[in-house]
């Protein structure tokens, strides 16, 4: 696994990286099929597709714990994506804005759906280019100057997902109170005295992190999680 850098030229160099989709033993979080024998991606994730060369939404999708003989085909909204088998048993499925049904049929009486909703300007990056970074480019300021993030992420283990994840700080830089989400979820509230930081842990592909003030300013950091978990040294 090649180690995150640090992001002072934000988006260029993240999105080379994410060129490539990590196979099923990297996902963070999937769910598996009624027969028990295929899985799909909980969630929707953002990464660049490697035939457009643009951000788009993906799931990883296939067989789960494949036997030597084991095949299915995938389709997506009932367009043949491919086949896969037990040497490769799992795909990135690209999916579009609205509803998606990624189908694994292991044959024409044992099939697999699954169901995807992608809203709209889903995987569209915010715009950080007024973000500022300290002077030995540790930490990153959002331009309303209300918060601050690290910019290199740690690993550490995630107790809410039990995996070892990459991992950002982010603080509230005064007694500001800042909704912080992940991804578009909430995750925690800082308030800049009783929780002024907190430990921000990335999913797979880019992450997208807000620190709202209400409706008066959001604050945005863009961070790549790799292939969704990390090693300890």
């Amino acid at each position: 696994m090649k180690t995150i850098k640090s992001l002072p030229i934000q988006l260029l160099a993240i999105l080379s990286v994410l060129s490539a989709i990590p196979r099923v033993e990297a996902a963070t979080t999937i769910q598996i099929g009624p027969s028990g024998k295929t899985f799909a991606s909980s969630m929707v994730q953002c990464a660049v597709n490697p035939a457009t060369g643009l951000q788009a939404a993906t799931v990883q999708t296939g067989l789960f714990n494949p036997r030597s003989k084991d095949k299915a085909t995938i389709t997506l909204n009932g367009g043949i994506v491919t086949k896969v088998t037990a040497s490769q048993p799992d795909v990135a499925v690209w999916l579009v804005d609205g509803n998606n049904s990624v189908v694994v049929a292991l044959s024409s009486r044992t099939a697999d759906t699954y169901a995807f909703t992608v809203q709209p300007g889903f995987c569209d990056l915010p715009d950080t280019s007024a973000n500022t970074f300290s002077a030995d480019g540790v930490l990153e300021y959002a331009a309303s100057r209300k918060s601050y993030t690290t910019v290199t992420p740690g690993c550490a283990l995630n107790p809410a997902s039990g995996n070892t994840q990459y991992f950002v700080n982010l603080f509230d830089n005064g007694s500001y109170l800042l909704n912080v989400s992940i991804n578009g979820t909430p995750l925690t509230q800082l308030n800049g005295t009783t929780r002024k930081s907190v430990p921000v842990f990335l999913g797979a592909g880019l992450n997208v992190i807000s620190a709202a003030n209400g409706t008066v300013s959001t604050d945005y950091y863009i961070r790549d999680g790799g292939n969704g978990t990390c090693t300890l040294p």
